[in-house]
């Protein structure tokens, strides 16, 4: 809950936390790690789901959610999440080309995670030319 009210705040007041709540502790500040991460993950897509496809606060919760795969170690898990989230950043704002580019990164690296080499390979290239 303290999440949502940060995000809250930041879209109606400009202040708080914002995003990083679905992250990090609220008291002692230090990064969620393991299920809670993961947990944590699947709560924020699920609170942001309902918002309009070309909501900012759904594309960061399925960021969120394919972010917290990764870091616990699930990336086959990650990769259909982090798929959509390119696919929506390519849909929905075409012209954020700095934030595709570290999309691309993000599904380059974990398809190398799952051993789909040339696949991250071709990926790669293309977000060097």
């Amino acid at each position: 809950r303290q999440a949502e009210m940060s995000v809250k705040e930041i879209e109606e007041w400009g202040t708080g936390e914002g995003i990083l709540k679905w992250q990090k502790c609220f008291d002692c500040g230090q990064g969620f790690h393991g299920p809670v991460h993961l947990a944590l993950g699947w709560a924020c897509w699920k609170t942001y789901l309902g918002r309009p496809e070309t909501s900012r606060l759904r594309l960061i919760g399925l960021a969120v959610l394919g972010g917290s795969f990764v870091l616990i170690g699930r990336s086959a898990e990650a990769l259909p999440v982090l798929e959509a989230n390119l696919a929506l950043k390519r849909r929905c704002w075409p012209h954020e080309e700095q934030a595709i580019l570290i999309t691309q990164a993000n599904l380059s690296n974990c398809l190398d995670d799952v051993g789909r080499h040339v696949e991250a390979l071709v990926l790669k290239r293309e977000i060097y030319t």
